[in-house]
């Protein structure tokens, strides 16, 4: 068996160049810690992360809108107590009307 070709030191250089430059691109594409596969997983991530973001902004500022209504109009206040909470003025009387289904 000839031993020249399983010693690497004796290959051509162009060839230890490929196979040390095959290594380094399978290396950062696939097995570094910053590889594609997981800044694209990182990139899809933050993507989402934004529209969340964006949407929670939009709940807020409708939050926001409610609280400046219900602070400033005593009416929408008692409608709600009336409504949601079956509350009643001294003296009045609440009459539950059950609908038939």
């Amino acid at each position: 068996m000839n031993v020249e070709l399983f010693n690497p030191l004796r290959w051509n250089k162009k060839i230890l160049i490929g196979l040390l430059g095959l290594v380094i691109v399978i290396w950062f594409l696939f097995i570094d810690v910053y590889s594609l596969k997981i800044r694209w997983q990182l990139g899809q991530q933050k993507k989402e992360l934004i529209q969340k973001t964006k949407e929670l902004e939009n709940e807020s500022e409708i939050l926001e809108q409610n609280i400046w209504k219900l602070e400033n109009n005593p009416d929408l206040i008692e409608k709600i107590a009336r409504e949601e909470y079956g509350m009643k003025k001294p003296g009045e009387r609440v009459y539950k009307i059950k609908k038939k289904e």
